[in-house]
């Protein structure tokens, strides 16, 4: 998981909301999705791409 720019407890924004990483997995293509959990307790999967770190 070194490759992974990513790791769970990260605070992050995604294209919808703000939530956190709670989940990594590598996809059998080698790419890194990210489960992140928001306000309402919904997971949703993400590329690197789509994220970005938010600063409190």
């Amino acid at each position: 998981m070194t490759d992974s720019p990513f790791k769970p407890g990260d605070d992050v924004f995604t294209p919808g909301a703000r939530g956190i990483v709670v989940d990594v997995r590598a996809t059998p293509s080698g790419k890194w999705v990210f489960g992140v959990e928001d306000a309402n307790g919904r997971v949703d999967y993400y590329t690197a791409g789509a994220l970005r770190l938010a600063s409190s």
